[in-house]
C-alpha cells in the first residue's frame, strides 16, 4: 500500500494512504534505519512511502520513493547531518512582516536561496498589513517590487481579513506548498483563515523583543478542502544556507543567473574581476544593490552562523 507521510515525531511518522485517506501509524522497518542516509530523519514530511498494514491502524513503512525535490536544513546537535523538513513540494511560500516581528532582507534572500537551490518554486506573502501606516506600507511595497522585479511573486494580506486570503486560494490550489516564516509572523492564523476547519494553534507576540513565541513543534501535512495540501512548519529564529561552493552562490540569485555568461571569465565570482557583467549590472542599476550586496555577504560567509533553519 502506498500514501503520503503528513507527520514526523521522531520514531513515529504518521501517513496518510492512498487514495483512500487512511491514516496509520507506521514504523520504520529495520533495513531503512541502516541504509547510509546522511539525514537525521530517514523519512520526511511530503515522502511518498510503501507501508505494510498491521493490526489497530499501525503499519511499517517498507520503501520510500525517491524525491523530486526537497527542503533541507543542518542538524544543530549533529552538525555533520542534516534534517529534511518536508519534500515533494510543488512550492514554498514564506511569510514575511515589515513589522512585529520585522523579516529582513536578509532572510528573505537566504529563503529564495534554499528554494533555488533544491529547484522549489518560491512566493512570499506579506502579512499583518492591518498594522501599516503609510510609511510603512510604503516600505512594503517597495519590498514587494524589489522581489517581483526578479520574477517572484509577491502578495500582501492581513492574516484576520478573510476576503484577502481567501483571495490566496487559487495559489494553493491542488499544490503541495511549504509554508514557512518566523515565529510571530502569523503562519498559523494566516493557515487558519485559508482554511477554516485546520484550527491551528496560534501564539502571541513577546512584547520584550517583539518575536514570535513558537507554537507548532514538527511540520505537518494538512489536506485542503479546496484541493491541495500545506505544510506548515515551526518557526524559525535564523536561517542560513546549506554549504555551497562560493562559484554555485550566483546561480541561485536569478538577476546574476541571466547575466553570468556575459562574464569574461568562465569562474567569475562577480567581485572584483575585470569585464564582470553582473557587476556593471549592479553599478548602474539593472541589479539591485540590496540584492548585490546580500550576494556578496552569503558569498564571503556573512551572517551565517550555519545552524540552519534553526527551530525555537
Amino acid at each position: 500500500m502506498q500514501g503520503v507521510v503528513i507527520k514526523s515525531t521522531g520514531s513515529w511518522y504518521i501517513v496518510r494512504s492512498e487514495p483512500n485517506g487512511v491514516i496509520y501509524n507506521c514504523r520504520l522497518k529495520g533495513k531503512l534505519r541502516l541504509d547510509g542516509r546522511k539525514t537525521t530523519n530517514p523519512v520526511a514530511v511530503g515522502d511518498i512511502v510503501d507501508i505494510e498494514p498491521e493490526d489497530n491502524n499501525e503499519a511499517s513503512i517498507s520503501n520510500i520513493h525517491p524525491r523530486k525535490n526537497y527542503i533541507i536544513r543542518k542538524s544543530i546537535n549533529l552538525s555533520k547531518q542534516s534534517q529534511i523538513l518536508a519534500s515533494n513540494l510543488d512550492q514554498a511560500v514564506l511569510i514575511a512582516t515589515i513589522v512585529a516581528p520585522r523579516t529582513s532582507l536578509g532572510f528573505i534572500d537566504r529563503f529564495l536561496i534554499t528554494a533555488e537551490a533544491y529547484s522549489v518554486p518560491a512566493k512570499i506573502i506579506f502579512n499583518k498589513t492591518d498594522l501599516l501606516d503609510e510609511e510603512l506600507l510604503e516600505i512594503q511595497k517597495e519590498t514587494m517590487a524589489l522581489y517581483q522585479n526578479i520574477g517572484y511573486d509577491c502578495f500582501s494580506v492581513s492574516s484576520f481579513n478573510e476576503e484577502e486570503v481567501k483571495k490566496l486560494k487559487a495559489i494553493f490550489k491542488d499544490k503541495r506548498t511549504l509554508i514557512t516564516g518566523h515565529s510571530g509572523v502569523g503562519k498559523s492564523t494566516f493557515i487558519n483563515t485559508l482554511e477554516p476547519g485546520l484550527d491551528l494553534k496560534t501564539g502571541e507576540i513577546s512584547s520584550v523583543h517583539l518575536k514570535g513565541m513558537h507554537t507548532t513543534t514538527f511540520a505537518e501535512l494538512h489536506a485542503l478542502s479546496f484541493g491541495g495540501d500545506i505544510i506548515d512548519t515551526p518557526g524559525i529564529k535564523e536561517l542560513g544556507l546549506v554549504e555551497m561552493k562560493k562559484e554555485e552562490v550566483g546561480h541561485y540569485f536569478p538577476e546574476i543567473r541571466e547575466r553570468m555568461n556575459d562574464c569574461k571569465f568562465n569562474n567569475c565570482l562577480h567581485e572584483n574581476e575585470p569585464k564582470c557583467a553582473v557587476r556593471d549590472a549592479a553599478e548602474n542599476g539593472e541589479i539591485a544593490p540590496e540584492r548585490y550586496e546580500s550576494y556578496l555577504r552569503i558569498l564571503h560567509g556573512e551572517e551565517m552562523d550555519w545552524k540552519e533553519w534553526e527551530i525555537r
